[in-house]
């Protein structure tokens, strides 16, 4: 008997030797007094047998079928081996229609070895951080840079956008690196779907912060993507470690997990696909995960008239012409063509705006001038980020292809045996 039979043995026998009443045996057992008649009735015709449960050793009216959990072990192990019980149980019912718990999934992947129990870590004591009341007033921002594609595509980097507030996903976006021009279009694409947020927070990159003493080329002190910012009115935070932005981080565990297999899933192998494919996966992630603010009060503002995203996202640099109405810029020679007099553009300051294909334009007085190439110098040392230094080394525009004809390229035929020469 379980040590709540015992109990009730124990308080049976109390009423049957008259020293104690129903109703307080109800109280004692939690139950009613209807179900202390019930219970007595048995134990005085039964005995103690009559309040053992009468469904020990037989099956639970509510076990699983054997079609479905062959139906779900089959699946698992066709499609969905390598993924983790919950992810595996949104699939089976989802695309598959199997009625069954994200539990049952889990005792069936460990019983076939496909999930090993994680063990409880050890509790680690952070200072707590509230949420932010409003949603869009604090954005965690983050690149993760990881094999999206496994060994059918290239090495990515995700840029991830998450909303502190919501938990919400605000913009997925695949680029080669972490760079200006990938979170000047990540970004882009934020503001012109919800508006301008109050701040993004991120780590300490140095496409966010300057780290040492020097202004990269703005000349007031601060990066390219910080400039950007400020002109959108949107302040940038930096983190001191990765615990204090622990939501992005944790996104980011979990995106290598489920939008890994989902893109294994849709059978997407590149960058423009999965481009393409992120806003469903988005949607489908915050129907899933997001919670609601605590105020209803959207933080986010709309751009303004003034905000050209196209010119404001450019890499700008400022540059002073000479007398020759020429300026230098990325180890080109840029000639102003003009039909004023060369003294009025003497010594101006110019802005020199570079989009993310390569395209400048040369501004002076917010106007842009007309300009031919003078002259391109030939490539020197360029200064790189340990997060760059694969890509300025291995550019994939000038990646090496092998011909046609090339002995990789032909499949390897084993040296014929004896018999075979014979049969051929």
């Amino acid at each position: 008997m379980s040590k709540k039979e015992l109990t009730r043995l124990e308080i049976m026998q109390r009423l049957k030797a008259k020293r104690l009443r129903q109703r307080e045996a109800s109280q004692m057992l939690g139950i009613s007094v209807r179900q202390v008649k019930r219970l007595y009735r048995s134990f005085l015709r039964s005995g103690a047998k009559g309040l053992v449960s009468q469904k020990r050793g037989k099956a639970s009216n509510h076990r699983l079928s054997e079609e479905v959990v062959q139906r779900a072990r089959d699946l698992i192990y066709e499609r969905y081996r390598d993924f983790g019980p919950t992810l595996a149980h949104e699939k089976l019912v989802e695309k598959h229609r199997l009625k069954i718990s994200d539990e049952s999934v889990r005792q069936l992947m460990i019983g076939e070895g496909l999930w090993k129990p994680k063990r409880a870590k050890r509790v680690e004591v952070h200072q707590m951080r509230e949420r932010r009341a409003c949603f869009g007033e604090l954005i965690q921002i983050d690149g993760s840079d990881h094999a999206w594609f496994e060994e059918r595509g290239p090495r990515s980097t995700l840029l991830v956008y998450i909303d502190d507030a919501t938990g919400q996903l605000m913009e997925l976006w695949f680029v080669e690196h972490e760079s200006f021009f990938g979170y000047g279009e990540a970004t882009r694409h934020y503001v012109e779907r919800y508006g301008k947020p109050i701040a993004f927070y991120s780590d300490k990159h140095g496409i966010f912060r300057v780290n040492q003493n020097q202004d990269l080329g703005t000349g007031e002190g601060i990066t390219q993507f910080g400039r950007a910012m400020q002109e959108l009115d949107i302040h940038i935070l930096c983190a001191n470690s990765p615990q204090a932005k622990g939501r992005v981080e944790r996104a980011n565990q979990t995106l290598q997990d489920r939008l890994v297999k989902e893109l294994r899933l849709e059978g997407i192998s590149d960058r423009e696909s999965a481009n393409a494919y992120l806003e469903t996966f988005r949607q489908d992630f915050n129907r899933r995960f997001a919670l609601p603010p605590r105020s209803s009060h959207d933080a986010h503002r709309p751009l303004l008239a003034k905000d050209n995203l196209e010119l404001i996202l450019s890499h700008q640099e400022t540059r002073t012409l000479t007398k020759n109405l020429t300026l230098q810029y990325d180890r080109v020679i840029y000639q102003i063509q003009t039909e004023r007099p060369s003294y009025a553009l003497h010594n101006a300051k110019v802005l020199v705006c570079q989009k993310a294909n390569g395209e400048v334009t040369i501004l002076y007085q917010n106007n842009p001038l007309d300009y031919t190439i003078f002259q391109s110098q030939s490539r020197q040392a360029v200064e790189v980020t340990s997060k760059t230094i694969d890509h300025e080394l291995h550019p994939p525009d000038k990646a090496h292809k092998p011909a046609a004809n090339h002995p990789w390229r032909r499949s390897y035929k084993g040296p014929q045996t004896e018999s075979a020469k014979v049969s051929l």
